[in-house]
């Protein structure tokens, strides 16, 4: 414990590092707020009992948990940053099929601007179509006690300016993740996600609590919550989980200094991916229920949504838990390159024992790739799941949602990744002493 409080301490002992974390506590915060800022015209007291009642254990439900209940108050940044992951995915797709796109990826940061920048401009294009599909939605919804939009202000005024409103929303969302990412800590697009996703956790907690005072057996809610405890630890396994590969290196004499002649190790990760591959399939998910809500009157949509695309039902399930082991290799491919590795290796005097440099050092290391990154997407795509499961066993669907899928996995790896920058700026810090120190001691002798 005293290990723990001295770390804490050291964290904001480093001036850079407390500015960092001070600077993305601060853009959560507006993050936070702009979630709980209404639009205008929509009557936010009938939104608790009817948007977020029916979205409840359903896509939107979850749509709902990712972007912190923003979605359900119909807030200015109800989007989220998903239209973002949405381009995202798009481009990356095409990085993989379209030449153009390749030669950018090769062409180190200018190509990576322009990447930026095409990904910027996906974005705008998809918020404006998922901003149709809301203020649609908005209008169409009568409650008992009236509808959502009153019918006075309802038409094209009303419709346009909250378009542009969401749209304008969620570009100024993706502006304070690259600023995160730039000028604080961890990824910004992530943690945005990241902390969406734990501000609803007490409403989760409630929810489940409420089941347990209607009568729910305290025997069942405590086998569930050794359950969560065994997912959350297989999650973390997995995600730290690694293939370590032995790399030797020749001696090489250059002047006076000897170098190589030690063996090191590649880090094969079992989840390379991380958690892209939830968030990439996820985006893809909430396509064809934004489709879906440009037709609220059709019997037909409306029985395709609610039998087929529900999102607890067993087709949604099966295609969700697919298209995950898809992206899962994609962004694999994508992160990792056995080729170049095999290249670096060659240049630098390295080989794995038993096998030769080049073409079959690559294509050793992808066959391993391959075998450690089906068990990960595996296991991705059955955690992925597991909402539907707990739902139909009686769990709260707001408390499914956040223990049993897709948030976990989100949580478990954005904590990890931010939590292993935090330790890499401390792990400088103290190298910088060290050194420091070292001269100083120079100077005295």
């Amino acid at each position: 414990m005293s290990k723990l409080s001295e770390t804490f301490t050291n964290i904001f002992k480093i001036q850079e590092l407390r500015d960092r974390l001070l600077f993305t506590a601060a853009i959560l915060v507006v993050v936070r707020i702009g979630s709980h800022i209404t639009l205008p015209g929509v009557d936010a007291s009938l939104l608790a009992d009817t948007i977020r009642r029916s979205s409840e254990g359903t896509l939107f439900g979850l749509y709902d948990l990712f972007v912190g209940g923003a979605f359900s108050n119909a807030a200015v940044f109800a989007l989220g940053i998903m239209p973002y992951i949405s381009a995202s995915i798009v481009i990356q797709l095409l990085g993989a099929v379209v030449p153009y796109f390749q030669k950018l990826q090769k062409e180190g940061e200018d190509g990576r601007k322009k990447i930026t920048q095409y990904t910027r401009y996906g974005t705008v294009g998809i918020s404006l179509l998922q901003a149709s599909g809301v203020v649609v939605k908005l209008q169409s919804t009568v409650t008992q006690a009236g509808p959502i939009v009153p019918e006075a202000i309802q038409g094209i005024g009303f419709a346009l300016s909250t378009v542009i409103i969401l749209t304008a929303g969620t570009v100024f969302m993706m502006w304070l993740g690259e600023q995160i990412t730039e000028r604080g800590i961890g990824n910004g697009i992530s943690l945005i996600i990241f902390i969406g996703i734990v501000a609803r956790f007490p409403h989760s907690v409630l929810d489940e609590y409420q089941l347990v005072l209607a009568g729910r057996n305290i025997i069942v809610e405590l086998v569930i919550l050794v359950l969560i405890g065994f997912i959350v630890a297989g999650v973390v396994l997995v995600t730290q989980g690694t293939r370590r590969i032995p790399v030797q290196y020749a001696k090489r004499v250059i002047g006076r200094k000897v170098y190589g002649g030690v063996t090191q190790y590649i880090p094969l990760r079992v989840n390379t991916a991380g958690v892209m591959p939830i968030i990439f399939a996820q985006a893809i998910m909430f396509v064809p229920q934004i489709v879906f809500s440009f037709f609220p009157e059709s019997e037909f949509v409306e029985t395709l949504s609610s039998d087929w695309f529900s999102y607890d039902s067993w087709t949604y399930s099966v295609v969700y838990g697919l298209m995950i082991v898809f992206f899962t290799y994609f962004y694999t491919a994508i992160a990792f390159n056995p080729k170049d590795v095999a290249d670096n290796m060659k240049k630098q005097g390295g080989f794995i024992p038993g096998i030769r440099p080049g073409t079959h050092t690559a294509e050793f290391v992808d066959n391993i790739l391959t075998k450690i990154t089906l068990p990960g997407s595996i296991f991705l795509a059955i955690v992925a799941i597991l909402p539907t499961m707990m739902m139909k066993l009686g769990v709260a669907p707001s408390f499914a949602s956040f223990f049993g899928g897709t948030s976990l996995l989100i949580i478990v790896g954005v904590a990890l990744d931010t939590l292993q920058q935090i330790e890499s700026h401390l792990l400088m810090r103290h190298y910088d002493g060290f050194m420091k120190s070292g001269k100083m001691k120079g100077r005295r002798g």
